[in-house]
């Protein structure tokens, strides 16, 4: 079941072995362009060979846009503690043209291309912690995937805004407040971080009824500020960072570290519970929890 589900994970992500066009950003001129968008303009528009762009070191303050034309980009990060790409907007803020900003233009970066990797960088909305929606990456494209990334931000800091997009995220950092990760993708998190920075609901998933799976977390880390990461001993589907038993029906969570304790994991996804016998035939799952 799950195999087929995530087939592309394996396949669909695999890149074409011929030559790839590599482009360099660095903010202090060496490079091919000083900023990211500037590289992204360069791509061609029906672009259908891959690309790399090379970003070095520094915080490149950008509202970056890719536009759906321009496929099979890899953004490669020199360092992701220091390669660092961000912007401050939020809702209520108004922008330069005079129009009020919503959750939707929040976004630091928005991703419409399909077969877009990043490796190694940080995606950042650094609007403050009482800022409101302030969304660092709303990543719309097909076949997404991410390694070794960190989604820094407080609310709606990381928006898979596309009920036909399937993305993948492995060693991947994501930080927030309120509903940090929200939206209709199909999303499989890999041996990632997320880390809660406020007693409140880590996701948002709005997987229409059509879809099987929203959201998953393989073998991740759960960790907060304030309180604690809480797992009801009688229903541990219920995952939460306050100890109010809120349900994340379309998140499934396998081999997941957090707390103390050790349960039986209950897989939950949107509008499908499995359990007992109708679980053991797809994997063997437990959640592992870690203080």
């Amino acid at each position: 079941m799950m195999k087929n589900i995530f087939f592309f994970i394996t396949c669909l992500f695999t890149l074409q072995s011929f030559s790839q066009k590599k482009i360099v950003v660095a903010q202090d001129g060496s490079g091919n362009f000083k900023t990211v968008q500037e590289a992204f303009n360069a791509i061609p528009v029906n672009n259908k060979k891959p690309i790399i762009i090379f970003v070095r070191n520094a915080v490149y303050k950008e509202k970056l846009h890719l536009d759906s034309s321009k496929t099979f980009v890899t953004l490669i990060g020199e360092d992701k503690f220091n390669t660092i790409l961000t912007y401050d907007d939020h809702t209520g803020k108004v922008s330069s043209n005079g129009d009020t900003i919503n959750t939707r233009t929040s976004r630091s970066f928005l991703i419409k291309a399909n077969d877009f990797t990043a490796k190694n960088i940080s995606f950042q909305n650094d609007a403050g912690f009482t800022a409101g929606q302030a969304v660092a990456v709303e990543s719309d494209g097909d076949k997404a995937t991410f390694f070794n990334c960190r989604f820094i931000g407080n609310q709606d800091v990381l928006f898979t805004n596309n009920e036909h997009s399937r993305q993948y995220y492995k060693n991947c950092y994501v930080e927030g407040t309120t509903d940090f990760i929200f939206g209709s993708s199909t999303v499989w998190f890999e041996q990632c971080h997320i880390h809660s920075k406020k007693n409140s609901h880590i996701t948002a998933a709005s997987t229409p009824k059509e879809n099987q799976y929203g959201y998953v977390f393989n073998d991740c880390v759960l960790t907060g500020d304030s309180s604690h990461i809480y797992v009801d001993p009688s229903n541990p589907g219920n995952v939460t960072t306050a100890q109010s038993g809120v349900n994340f029906p379309n998140d499934y969570f396998v081999y997941t570290y957090k707390a103390a304790g050790t349960y039986p994991v209950t897989v939950v996804s949107s509008n499908v519970s499995f359990t007992g016998k109708d679980l053991k035939k797809s994997l063997v799952t437990k959640t592992i929890v870690l203080q």
